[in-house]
């Protein structure tokens, strides 16, 4: 019987075949040259670009990347939560296909996990000399709107919600994401209100992070729906 690994890293993945190939090789490479046991669990959310099969080519003969497809398009917050639920790391990260955030920045999050923490974020918002966040104007302003709404609703002490790379123990990750009902882009908000309502201890690192063409977020596009993911998810954590 194997081992479960030190560490999962989840990608959620739609219509991500010219962009996720050179990312995941990038997340190979970097987790082989640490010695430890890991596995990639590539979440394909209903792709119709041939996602699953750049992936399965670009992995060939690496049995630490699998994938997982869900058949049909559900939504970034479905697909992350498959993958978590399916991985068995001791530590689970999240990161997004375009690689926006190097998978090199795992390294200033593991201190906080082994200092206590159960849930430890990446932020764009916070200022450390020693990175860099270069993203387009339009795309700051309505993060600044969305974290504003998402703290008058009650997420405290945080001041980016949206970056996609997320790093969890196994066991926060086993709950938070068993419990998530938010299918679409907002769900960051409720996994970080519900790990707020348990009382885990939630630890914000800056990270370097760089915008990407072909983003499947549009502010107009999504922004309208990703406030509504809000209050609902506000309410069903209010219920518990």
């Amino acid at each position: 019987m194997t081992s479960p690994a030190h560490l999962s890293v989840v990608i959620p993945a739609f219509n991500e075949a010219a962009r996720l190939p050179r990312y995941l090789d990038e997340v190979v490479g970097f987790l082989e040259g640490r010695g430890d046991r890991y596995e990639i669990v590539v979440v394909d959310d209903g792709s119709t670009d041939g996602t699953v099969a750049a992936v399965r080519a670009g992995a060939a003969g690496n049995p630490a990347v699998r994938v997982l497809p869900l058949g049909r398009n559900h939504g970034k917050g479905a697909a992350v939560r498959a993958g978590m639920l399916a991985a068995d790391g001791a530590f689970r990260l999240f990161t997004d296909a375009d690689g926006a955030t190097p998978i090199a920045e795992l390294k200033r999050l593991e201190p906080a996990l082994a200092a206590g923490a159960d849930l430890v974020i990446g932020s764009r918002a916070l200022v450390d000399a020693a990175v860099s966040v270069r993203a387009r104007r339009h795309r700051v302003m309505a993060g600044r709107i969305f974290h504003w709404t998402a703290a008058r609703l009650g997420m405290r002490g945080v001041a980016d919600s949206q970056c996609g790379f997320k790093l969890f123990t196994g066991a926060a990750a086993q709950t938070l994401f068993g419990e998530l009902e938010t299918v679409g882009f907002g769900f960051d908000v409720e996994l970080l209100l519900r790990a707020q309502t348990r009382g885990y201890r939630v630890v914000e690192v800056p990270v370097n992070w760089t915008d990407q063409q072909g983003s499947k977020v549009g502010v107009l596009s999504h922004g309208p729906g990703m406030l509504l993911q809000l209050l609902r998810a506000r309410w069903r954590v209010g219920r518990r």
